[in-house]
């Protein structure tokens, strides 16, 4: 329960702050009404205290929320804290400071004069997506105080701690598991799992990369280790090292053809895996084999998976093994948080204008000398022209052939995907969409992943999306308030009650069960309705709810029937948090 304060002197000054910061710094917004009635920010923003994290609030946060007197203002530190609560985590939709992430509060200076403030951010993950411009907006807000000097903020995140006693020694200080799947080969899976696994490392993680095809390993090919020898450390397996993410694979031990039966490999597997000593970890990506038979099973209970990467192409073929890849996480509990499209266009240069006029605008240039031939290199832009004329005339043709050349015309070969589709669906909206590029394919064969050999290309910023979307995701499932819709059914009304934080509704079983858009009521790519509304009876009763993922849920009906529903879909009041909240003037 939160005490009122009397004294809103504080919290008035940190809204006068707010005002003049609100168009650069990300804050929640609260209006001075409330300031005036002596509310602190976080008595109305704080929705929960259940979340894991929250538990390891410091113990200052409860003197924000005590009685005070009108003898007794409030301390700079909560001044500090006041201002702070203001700046909001996006996926967990709560302040930092109600979430504990504020650690180390010092002051220091005179009483009397401007002072510095020191303190730390520790975050879920070192790979927080927003952690550049939590640290800006802190720092902004702490110097807008009248008696601040400076603000020093340090980023920092949550040290590894032990997992589960029930966890192999090998994966005790691992904290997250993603599991990057495909259910056919040949859809660059192993080049999907190798690149994230860099693109997390690039924003600052601790990672890991665990190849688990025994028959056909890929990592050895695709990442050319530090070490060219295994070492082992008691009896366990030391993970080898590139470009500072450690590496496993069979093909590591075993430069054979592994040539054995499904329940020997599964056997292999399951000790190779275990045996494997990680260390801390914030993350290790696992190269799943393709398919959804035993080997994939003995994986999913041996590794305590976290999420999931489904990788895929636009084909038609393709998109029946993505409902068959999150049918099997979604078996073993494990949510699908994102679909990688590979393959999805290629950018070719569009030869219609390329050609067009090309040759009688270098006939023209062919002529031009002097003050012509000047004034037709600025017009083209170039930076440093050449003093000699005839270099100079060259420098001009090639860059109109280059621009020409960079005039791309957008082909896709195997279709448009299946975006719509999938969040229609599951309400994947994580879906993301990677050109045919030769660059990737030259990068995996020379033992480079491509997001570090060209870092700064439109395709590794891809990858890095992707890795913000799995740390985003997975930071809501692990740390989040349960902000799911909850359904329940009343079997005397035949009703379907939905609760979300936004309130609580009521529909007919019915007509629940009619808005199905699963592949057996709706046509899979015209979006045309298959099922016959007439065809569904009034009686019929839901018997099971599971959600799936972050953002549907699963309806068994007692006629057989298994439906998907994004929660978007038919949840009043549910607002999924896939982006950062717009900036709101105070």
């Amino acid at each position: 329960m939160h005490m009122q304060l009397k004294r809103p002197c504080v919290v008035a000054a940190a809204v006068a702050s707010l005002q003049c910061l609100c168009s650069k710094a990300f804050v929640q917004p609260f209006s001075q009404h409330r300031a005036k009635q002596g509310i602190w920010p976080h008595q109305y923003s704080c929705k929960s205290t259940s979340l894991p994290v929250q538990q390891r609030a410091r113990s200052y946060h409860v003197s924000m929320m005590t009685e005070t007197t009108s003898d007794t203002p409030p301390g700079r530190k909560d001044e500090v804290l006041a201002v702070l609560s203001a700046v909001m985590d996006p996926d967990l939709s709560m302040d930092i400071v109600s979430l504990g992430f504020i650690k180390e509060l010092e002051i220091s200076g005179e009483d009397e004069g401007r002072q510095v403030v020191t303190f730390d951010v520790e975050l879920t993950t070192p790979a927080c997506p927003v952690k550049a411009q939590f640290q800006q907006d802190c720092r902004d807000l702490v110097e807008a105080l009248p008696w601040v000097d400076r603000a020093e903020v340090t980023m920092t995140a949550q040290p590894v701690r032990d997992v589960s006693d029930t966890v192999p020694t090998g994966l005790s200080k691992v904290a997250t598991i993603i599991a990057v799947s495909s259910c056919k080969g040949g859809v660059g899976k192993s080049t999907t799992a190798v690149n994230l696994a860099f693109a997390l490392d690039k924003q600052g993680a601790k990672v890991g990369i665990l190849d688990a095809d025994i028959y056909g390993p890929s990592l050895p090919t695709m990442v050319k280790p530090d070490r060219e020898e295994v070492e082992f450390v008691g009896n366990q397996i030391r993970p080898m090292t590139a470009h500072g993410v450690k590496l496993m694979s069979y093909g590591f031990v075993n430069q054979g053809a592994a040539i054995m039966r499904g329940p020997m490999v599964s056997q292999l597997l399951s000790q190779f895996v275990t045996l494997t000593s990680w260390g801390e970890l914030d993350y290790l990506v696992i190269d799943m084999p393709p398919g959804t038979g035993d080997i994939q099973l003995t994986l999913c209970q041996v590794l305590n998976i976290t999420a999931a990467v489904i990788v895929t192409t636009p084909q038609k073929l393709s998109f029946t093994d993505v409902v068959k890849g999150i049918d099997l996480f979604d078996t073993v509990n494990v949510p699908s948080v994102a679909v990688v499209e590979n393959m999805a266009y290629y950018d070719a240069v569009d030869q219609t204008v390329f050609k067009t006029g090309l040759e009688s605008n270098i006939e023209d240039l062919l002529t031009l000398d002097g003050d012509e031939l000047s004034a037709a290199a600025a017009r083209e832009g170039l930076a440093s022209p050449p003093q000699d004329e005839t270099a100079l005339r060259a420098a001009v043709i090639a860059e109109v052939m280059k621009k020409r050349a960079s005039t791309k015309q957008r082909e896709y070969i195997f279709g448009k995907g299946h975006q719509m589709r999938l969040a229609d669906m599951w309400g994947i909206t994580n879906t993301i969409r990677m050109p045919l590029v030769a660059d990737v394919a030259s990068s995996g064969d020379s033992g480079i992943p491509f997001v570090v050999s060209k870092p700064d290309s439109d395709h590794s910023e891809s990858y890095s999306q992707l890795a913000e979307a799995v740390v985003r995701e997975v930071a809501k499932l692990k740390f989040s308030d349960n902000d799911r819709p909850m359904l329940s059914f009343q079997p005397a009304e035949g009703t379907v009650t939905i609760e979300t934080s936004g309130g609580k509704q009521v529909m007919a079983a019915a007509d629940l069960r009619r808005q199905c858009r699963c592949a057996l009521c709706v046509e899979e790519f015209s979006g045309k309705p298959l099922l016959d509304p007439a065809s569904v009876p009034e009686n019929i009763v839901p018997t099971e709810f599971a959600p799936i993922g972050n953002y549907a849920v699963s309806v068994k009906w007692d006629d057989g029937h298994s439906s998907l529903y994004p929660y978007k879909n038919f949840a009043m009041g549910y607002k999924p948090r896939t982006k950062r909240p717009e900036l709101s003037p105070v």
